[in-house]
């Protein structure tokens, strides 16, 4: 079934990775914001005592990133196990700045063997189309985009990820450097992706419920559309990205790009049942035509996923749960599974 759509949909075939991040940054989320010039970071320990019943402790960070004359600074939710080992880790994107949170569960990550990292999305820029606040105030003079290639909201929760990952490596002492796993939901789950496509620190990425723009085809879907999206979150994408509204078919490029170039490290796609409008179908398609670009690839079945499903023996895993749009247990329980299955990992 996959293969016969992707061959009458006529979906790109892959480029090298310069070439695929050249299109999806110039073409969908803008260009990725330079790298600050230096990059400082202040803790306040032991938030909580006894936290996880004494398993874990819970700082918080303040990451300030010096840019020019410019400072910017956000929040960083911290929670490292204290048994004395290293841990891979979780850098979750979040909606929220709680710590546990109804999309993280933190004690059971704990005990499950991982750190985690997190931060509130929002903390960074605002998810709206003011370009003045947090990082956005930053890069944009008068909050005006000007050019049509310059970053949206995604690429700077993206970059915030990357200054997470700076600050990890110093915790060489109780991170798994070689461990490091990125993941969200929904916009965050899109962030994800592109989080490690533009930075080969992450081992991982986790993309949940996505959708369009995320890890669902443009090209082909059942859901979600460019022109729906760009029309209720212009901000999201760089203004070229309006060119393709009710105008797929004239991409040279579609989210397998994006995919694909966080070959040769490992991608986990999750799906639900109910949430029609991130279209698990296209996202599963999205696995096939990105799985070239993969030493072993997407290993699957050619055909669509039934519910309960998941496919974990290649380098790009799938799975499609029972239920709606939502970040809960059993996603972060079937992306354990997957770390676990390809950890530890030596990339």
């Amino acid at each position: 079934m996959f293969t016969e759509i992707l061959k009458e949909k006529n979906i790109p075939a892959l480029l090298s990775k310069e070439e695929m991040m050249a299109l999806m940054q110039s073409e969908v989320y803008g260009k990725m914001p330079a790298a600050p010039d230096k990059v400082e970071f202040s803790e306040q320990k032991n938030i909580v005592n006894k936290f996880c019943a004494g398993k874990a402790m819970y700082n918080i960070v303040t990451i300030t990133c010096r840019m020019g004359e410019k400072v910017f600074s956000f929040p960083l939710h911290v929670t490292l196990p204290t048994d004395g080992e290293k841990h891979p880790f979780f850098i979750h994107i979040n909606f929220r700045p709680d710590n546990p949170d109804r999309y993280q569960p933190t004690e059971e990550l704990i005990d499950n063997g991982f750190a985690v990292l997190s931060f509130c999305y929002t903390d960074v820029t605002s998810d709206d189309n003011d370009f003045t606040n947090g990082l956005a105030g930053v890069l944009y003079e008068n909050g005006e985009r000007t050019e049509d290639d310059a970053p949206g909201k995604i690429a700077m929760w993206a970059w915030a990820a990357h200054r997470v990952m700076d600050y990890a490596e110093t915790l060489g002492d109780v991170l798994d450097l070689n461990c490091a796993v990125v993941c969200g939901h929904s916009r965050l789950g899109k962030t994800a992706l592109l989080t490690a496509a533009t930075d080969d620190r992450f081992a991982f990425s986790y993309s949940n419920d996505s959708g369009c723009s995320g890890a669902a085809l443009a090209k082909w879907t059942e859901g979600e559309t460019v022109d729906r999206i760009y029309d209720t979150f212009p901000f999201w994408f760089c203004k070229n990205y309006s060119k393709y509204k009710e105008n797929e078919e004239a991409m040279l490029f579609d989210q397998h790009y994006l995919v694909a170039s966080i070959a040769p490290r490992k991608v986990l796609i999750g799906s639900a049942s109910k949430d029609g409008w991130a279209c698990p179908a296209s996202e599963q398609l999205c696995c096939f035509a990105a799985s070239p670009a993969f030493p072993k690839g997407f290993v699957c079945p050619n055909r669509k996923a039934e519910v309960g499903e998941m496919f974990f023996e290649g380098d790009i895993g799938y799975h499609l749960r029972e239920g709606q749009h939502y970040f809960g247990r059993e996603d972060w329980n079937k992306l354990i599974l997957f770390v676990k299955k390809h950890y530890p990992c030596d990339q």
